[in-house]
């Protein structure tokens, strides 16, 4: 609505100019001209076909219901959006603020894609390092000392969702955690994800730490834009090649935590399922969201957060994306 307000203004400015100084560059016999000639230039446009924000996303205010799925009571939130017709398929409770766990991560990586190289040295500092984070949190095994490529770094964190490589990356990025964080909140408001607040670049719980179902397809979204984002989570697996602290060349190799990828869980017949994030913790329950392509390579984006089980979530995505209509 900016451009529209400033071409206004323009206008106002040339009609003052002709109404006034008519010297200036039309007579009065040429100022119905001037002024019509004005708005063909700027008026006369299709001033609303891909210029405003939200012109190419799925918009739905309420819940939507999905012929031939009936949803499922064991989640918090669930939503299915239709990239190519920019449609919102299913909706339940996708605006509602909730905890995301490790899908927080995707944001962590949009920004490092944005504002790193691939082949930056990351050097893993204390706070980053598997030893500072709870004994029963996701970590790659980073150590003080240790130097990573970024690239390295952000496959352990999209496969493998390390912590320690969420705040090595942030590190990395921004300085410190709380500067990346501020990064963070504000590339979410810049994709209009105004129901998010993150605290920290990984997701492990905080009061103050959520988003929603759909502040997370605005923030995906953008993320598989970038065709490497897309590459890393349609890997199977990843070896990182990485120097010890000590100077010694180590290997480690990390593969999807998604169980769709992992083949332990069947895939729906009716998609390609490219990849996605998960995320688990016991106030955010079992998340997931995912990219997937139908038979005509029609883009989708599916959320689920807050399932109640790990079979729970699985069932219940398969069953969201199953009801996509033909």
């Amino acid at each position: 609505m900016r451009c529209i307000s400033n071409i206004k203004r323009l206008f106002l400015i040339v009609l003052t100019a002709v109404l006034v100084f008519p010297q200036a560059g039309c007579g009065k016999e040429q100022q119905v001209s001037c002024v019509t000639e004005f708005e063909k230039q700027n008026y006369n446009k299709s001033l609303y076909e891909g210029s405003l924000i939200a012109s190419k996303l799925c918009v739905a205010k309420e819940d939507v219901s999905l012929e031939n799925y009936e949803g499922d009571t064991q989640v918090h939130a669930a939503a299915l959006f239709d990239l190519d017709r920019a449609e919102v398929l299913y909706s339940y409770q996708m605006h509602e603020r909730l905890y995301p766990a490790s899908v927080t991560k995707i944001m962590t990586a949009l920004l490092a894609l944005e504002r790193g190289n691939l082949s930056d040295t990351v050097t893993i500092s204390g706070t980053a390092s598997a030893s500072s984070f709870p004994s029963d949190a996701q970590v790659c095994g980073l150590r003080e000392g240790d130097q990573w490529s970024l690239e390295a770094l952000l496959n352990a964190l999209l496969l493998y969702s390390g912590n320690d490589a969420a705040t090595a990356i942030a590190e990395h990025i921004a300085g410190s955690e709380k500067e990346f964080v501020t990064l963070m909140n504000a590339r979410a408001r810049e994709l209009m994800a105004n129901n998010t607040h993150f605290m920290n670049s990984h997701g492990l719980h905080d009061d103050e730490h959520y988003t929603t179902a759909y502040d997370l397809y605005l923030i995906f979204k953008e993320c598989i834009k970038d065709e490497r984002f897309v590459e890393i989570i349609q890997s199977d697996s990843y070896t990182a090649n990485y120097s010890g602290a000590d100077g010694v060349s180590l290997t480690e190799t990390f593969e999807p935590t998604n169980l769709y990828a992992k083949g332990t869980v069947q895939k729906p017949s009716n998609v390609t399922i490219a990849g996605g994030k998960t995320g688990t913790t016991g106030e955010a329950g079992y998340c997931l969201i995912l990219l997937e392509y139908d038979a005509q390579k029609r883009p989708y984006i599916s959320v689920v957060m807050g399932a109640d089980s790990k079979p729970a979530l699985y069932e219940d995505m398969t069953s969201m994306i199953q009801a996509i209509p033909e």
